[in-house]
Order: C-alpha cells, then sequence, then structure tokens
C-alpha cells in the first residue's frame, strides 16, 4: 500500500503518485513566482518612492509623477533583462550538462 492512497500499490497508483507531485511542484513553483513578482513590485515602489517624491504632501506632483513612471519602467526593464540572460544562461547549462551526460 502507498502512503499517499488506501489502495495497493500498481502501476496507475505510481503513476497517480508521479502525477500528484508534478501537480504540487507546480502550484509551488506557481506561488514562489508570484511572492518573488510581489516583492519586485514593492521593492520597486519603495525605491522609486525613495528617490522621486522628496515632499510627500495629500497628492504628487507632475514631476513627482513622471519621475515615478520612468523609475519604474526603468526598475522593470532592468529586471526583464536580468531575467531574461538568467534564463537563457541556465538553458545553456542545462543543455551543456546533457551533453555531458551521453
Amino acid at each position: 500500500m502507498s502512503f499517499l492512497s488506501s489502495t495497493p500499490s500498481t502501476s496507475s497508483s505510481s503513476t497517480d503518485v508521479t502525477a500528484r507531485k508534478e501537480a504540487i511542484m507546480t502550484q509551488v513553483r506557481t506561488e514562489i513566482a508570484l511572492a518573488n513578482a510581489q516583492e519586485l513590485i514593492n521593492k520597486a515602489n519603495e525605491q522609486c518612492y525613495t528617490k522621486c517624491v522628496t515632499k510627500p504632501g495629500e497628492s504628487l506632483s507632475n514631476s513627482e509623477q513622471t519621475c515615478l513612471s520612468r523609475c519604474l519602467d526603468r526598475y522593470l526593464e532592468a529586471f526583464n533583462i536580468v531575467s531574461r540572460t538568467y534564463t537563457s544562461r541556465i538553458a545553456r547549462e542545462r543543455v551543456a550538462v546533457n551533453e555531458l551526460q551521453q
């Protein structure tokens, strides 16, 4: 018997366990990605607010709004460049490892 089910172990139950593991891993990856996105937005807001809003008040001036918009755009653009570079590096390393294993 599998500890995840009440039926005896069979090839279908091992397939079910594998499918459950994959589903859990997908959910964990999604939650991590969401947490990372939230952290990115929070950090960008904090950094840009500190840089652009020198005198907090009831509303933002036009120059503060422009500064915040440009700052957030640059921050996200830099993040996207780093993410693409990192992703392509990881992909190249995986290919290299797979080639070595063959």
